[in-house]
């Protein structure tokens, strides 16, 4: 009977793990979980997405990005491109969905038994060197019971680690399109201004001209040399403004090396004839934002560590040992060994913590998680609301300076100009009309970049990315569940 009980016993907590169900093939594949991002940014930007995890991939995509910008001039879709493939710390978002990954995969896994082996009565030279050998496997109750528990929180905060990797995307490429449209309104700044100095260029020397043979005072001289001036600063000023644009564009980018030899327009594209208001904009930002998301498995992921800490309230550790013990003795001058089975059952005592204060923690994780998720439902709507107040806004305001402020000052400049063919206008008159003109189209020009800027914001607002990274309380909620005690 002893024979087929020691077997048994000893096997007991190996079948156990074996009992177990398979890790899910989810959790193994080396992309794990990066098919679910690129297809949500594809359907939201239209714009392709890579992991590369081998020197091989990089190398692929680094020949693809030196063939999309080196030496040519970039459109905003092209910058996005490459940013979306190039940047590095979007790569390391994308590393964090293997991460989860593989704590899934470790929590589907099993525990691993734990086996000891004991040599009692060295030295016993009758005995032949020992008296006897202990053997015993530990296996861990509590976890193979509450394994499904772990596994399903494990799994919440994959599919975080997933949405938050989409947010991640698409505020980069928030940041970029914003990016480019500040670089290329840069330049176009630049071209307005200098266009503005060759006037007074222009004014500076006939000032100096008529200052010489006394037409004009010294206080008139200085007034345009002053103006003159304060010009040359402000044209240097925005040339250094362009080029710290275009170095952020190509930060975003992930360029560096030959690789930033690259261009951009130098203006920016005409306003459109007209935009429409964008329909049911709150519901469109209610059911797409990859943050909501992100907070809603906050929630998720407070309730599943509810769950397994209510079952390991009273019980935190519970080990199954079973062995054997080999003794030998001598008897009537013969060596005889004894086998015997042993079986323990190892638990703490719930005397003095007795759970209360960790359900209580995660009551209230759960509670701040569900306010986390209902404050994150009424800023999207508000954001959705003034972005698309926005974006029509801002077309206006630029039609304004363009069909309105630009014409008139226009006119002003060819009134002037037929006015001084007819003797009656001072030159210096029509420098200043020809100064005026050039500010009017800066205010439009800058009025335009607005208007471009609130076109991707309301492409964030609704799709999400706005702020460059998921909310810090949400994160911080899939956080504590994840170390929700068990």
């Amino acid at each position: 009977m002893r024979g087929k009980t020691l077997p048994a016993m000893i096997g007991l907590p190996l079948l156990l793990a074996a009992c177990a169900s398979a890790v899910p093939d989810l959790y193994t594949a080396p992309n794990a979980g990066f098919a679910a991002v690129s297809d949500q940014t594809s359907a939201a930007i239209g714009k392709r997405t890579a992991f590369a995890q081998t020197q091989a991939e990089n190398e692929a995509i680094q020949r693809e990005v030196r063939a999309l910008v080196h030496g040519k001039t970039i459109s905003a879709d092209t910058a996005v491109q490459v940013a979306l493939l190039n940047n590095k710390g979007l790569q390391a978002s994308y590393a964090e969905i293997g991460l989860s990954a593989a704590t899934a995969w470790q929590e589907a896994t099993p525990v691993n038994p734990v086996v000891s082996i004991g040599v009692l009565g060295i030295g016993a030279a009758e005995l032949g060197a020992y008296r006897a050998i202990e053997g015993m496997i530990a296996s861990n109750l509590l976890a193979a019971q509450t394994r499904q528990q772990r596994m399903e929180l494990a799994d919440v905060n994959f599919r975080a680690a997933q949405a938050r990797a989409v947010d991640d995307t698409l505020a980069l490429a928030n940041q970029t399109r914003a990016a480019w449209i500040n670089a290329v309104a840069a330049f176009e700044t630049v071209s307005y201004l200098q266009r503005a100095k060759v006037t007074s260029d222009a004014g500076a020397e006939l000032a100096q001209r008529l200052g010489e043979t006394g037409a004009l005072n010294k206080a008139g001289q200085a007034r345009e040399f002053a103006f003159n001036a304060e010009l040359a600063g402000q044209v240097a000023q925005a040339r250094l403004n362009a080029t710290r644009a275009k170095e952020e564009l190509t930060r975003l980018m992930g360029l560096w090396g030959d690789d930033v030899d690259y261009f951009v327009p130098d203006a920016l594209p005409a306003l459109p004839r007209s935009v429409g208001s964008v329909a049911g904009v709150e519901l469109r930002a209610l059911n797409n934002r990859v943050d909501l998301r992100v907070a809603k498995l906050g929630l998720e992921a407070q309730a599943a560590a509810f769950g397994l800490t209510d079952r390991t309230r009273l019980v935190t550790d519970l080990e199954l040992i079973s062995g054997i013990e080999a003794e030998r003795e001598i008897e009537d001058g013969r060596r005889r060994t004894e086998a015997s089975p042993q079986l323990e059952l190892e638990f703490a005592i719930p005397i003095f913590d007795t759970g209360k204060a960790r359900m209580r923690k995660v009551e209230l994780s759960y509670l701040q998680a569900a306010n986390v998720l209902a404050q994150k439902a009424v800023n999207i709507r508000s954001e959705a609301r003034a972005a698309e107040a926005g974006y029509r806004a801002t077309h206006r305001i630029a039609q304004h300076y363009r069909d309105v402020l630009v014409p008139l000052r226009a006119t002003v400049e060819e009134e002037g100009l037929l006015s001084y063919n007819g003797m009656i206008t001072s030159t210096f008159e029509l420098i200043s009309a020809a100064r005026d003109r050039l500010g009017a189209e800066l205010q439009a020009a800058n009025a335009k970049r607005d208007f471009y800027l609130a076109e991707a914001d309301l492409t964030a607002a609704i799709y999400g990315g706005g702020s460059g990274a998921s909310a810090s309380s949400a994160n911080a909620a899939l956080a504590s569940a994840g170390d929700a005690d068990h």
